[in-house]
This record gives structure tokens, C-alpha cells and sequence, in this order.
């Protein structure tokens, strides 16, 4: 039986622990969202990186295809696609896309450490349950929660309580008190994931930058995708899990 762990943000996170780990990251709004997106839509890989100069030296190194996006504190880094599916969607397919985020792909690259690290959202929290069971049933599994600039966020630790629901729902797990606390949270909620997502700090500041709140509603769909992205240490480089 899994014993299930969660941390409230990247910062909490001790990169030597999570060694002998399953690592599962969220940032729902919208990096692991994008990320999701991206390989379901035929990125051969997503390669997240700290910041726009470790992009930038990235994009140097590739030979193949590639699209480079990101943000910095929302806002779209000069130069590069916004990092959004509706954007990205017509120019992946085929190609490496080189995300840097403010905290999603920061919180990724701290979990590097785990023995096996995935990429969850509401998109496809419900095929991430089923892989985890067949796959991770008697490890140790930790739920990170991108959160943002050293603070909590809601709609990171929605996410992590759909994913437990979707898990509870098949089998037994052994859950922390952080993960418990995010499962009641969860199933305790009257709203449906996009009243949620659009009430957040973070959903309300991006419509106060222009965001449609279409993009919202978008990674709010919970269970349409199948992609479980899969972070490989070699390569740097998140891939969809062939099943």
C-alpha cells in the first residue's frame, strides 16, 4: 500500500528526500497544465528549465525542431511563445518545447531527485490514478504543489485532491495529513474546478492581465486527456509514457 505524501510549495521541497520517491508535480495554472497539453498535442518532448537564460542556452544545444516558451510573473518572456495550449497547439507537434515558468517548471526541477517524476493536472489526473496504482502501488508517492513566490496556492492543492480522490476511489492508501487535508478539501467543494480555478489569487490576477478566462476553463476539464509525461534524468526532458 502507497504511503502518500504532499508538499505545499516548490519551496518546501528537500531535493535529497525525495530520493527513493515518486514525485507527482502540479501547477494548474498553468505550467503542468501546458505541459500535459503539449505531448497530447504531439511535442516529441517538453524540456523545463529554471528561468529565460537557461532557455535560451538550451535552445542552443537542440539540432531538432524546437519552441521556445514561458513566463516570468505571468507575463509572456520577450521573444518567446506564450505558453499557453491555445497558443502552442498549432506550432508543437513534432517539436521540443522549452517551457521556463515562474513555478512550475522551477518545482519540476527541484523533484528531479525522485526516482520517477510525473506531470499532473485536472486534464488528466484520472489516467494518472490508474498508472499509479499499476505502476507505484507499494512506493512512496509525493504530491508537489508548485505554489507561488514562497506562498500556497489554491488551485495547486485542488489539484493534488482530484488526483487523491481519483486514487481513494480504486484502492487503499496510507495519507499524510497534508494529503488528507487535501482530499476533504476536494470532495468538500460545491463549485465546479472552473468556479474554482477563476476564484484563485492567481486565476483573478491573470484575467486582470488580459487572460481569457476561456484558457481557464480549458485546463479546469477534468480527466479529458490520457498523456501521463514521464520527467527522463538523462535527457532532461518530460516525454509521454507509452502504455
Amino acid at each position: 500500500m502507497a504511503n502518500i505524501q504532499l508538499i505545499f510549495k516548490k519551496e518546501d521541497i528537500n531535493p535529497e528526500q525525495m530520493k527513493g520517491k515518486v514525485a507527482v508535480v502540479f501547477d494548474v495554472l498553468f505550467a503542468t497544465s501546458t505541459i500535459t497539453a503539449a505531448l497530447a498535442d504531439g511535442a516529441s518532448s517538453v524540456i523545463p528549465v529554471f528561468d529565460q537564460a537557461q532557455a535560451r542556452e538550451k535552445a542552443k544545444s537542440i539540432s531538432e525542431p524546437y519552441v521556445l516558451a514561458g513566463e516570468e510573473q505571468g507575463r509572456t518572456i520577450e521573444g518567446f511563445h506564450h505558453p499557453l495550449r491555445s497558443f502552442l497547439n498549432p506550432i508543437v507537434k513534432g517539436s521540443h518545447l522549452i517551457l521556463s515558468t515562474t513555478n512550475g517548471t522551477v518545482a519540476i526541477n527541484r523533484s528531479s531527485q525522485a526516482d520517477h517524476l510525473y506531470i499532473s493536472s485536472l486534464l488528466n489526473n484520472r489516467e494518472m490514478a490508474d498508472y499509479l496504482i499499476d505502476e507505484h502501488y507499494e512506493e512512496t508517492i509525493i504530491l508537489v504543489c508548485s505554489g507561488t513566490s514562497g506562498h500556497f496556492t489554491m488551485e495547486d492543492f485542488y489539484g493534488a485532491g482530484s488526483l487523491l480522490s481519483y486514487l481513494v476511489e480504486k484502492s487503499s492508501f496510507q495519507l499524510s495529513d497534508s494529503a488528507q487535508t487535501a482530499l476533504l478539501f476536494y470532495n468538500g467543494l460545491s463549485i465546479s474546478p472552473f468556479q474554482l480555478l477563476r476564484a484563485t489569487k492567481i486565476g483573478q490576477i491573470l484575467m486582470e492581465m488580459g487572460i481569457d478566462e476561456n484558457e481557464i476553463k480549458s485546463v479546469a476539464q477534468e480527466g479529458i486527456l490520457h498523456t501521463i509525461g514521464k520527467f527522463e534524468p538523462s535527457t532532461r526532458q518530460i516525454k509521454e509514457v507509452e502504455r
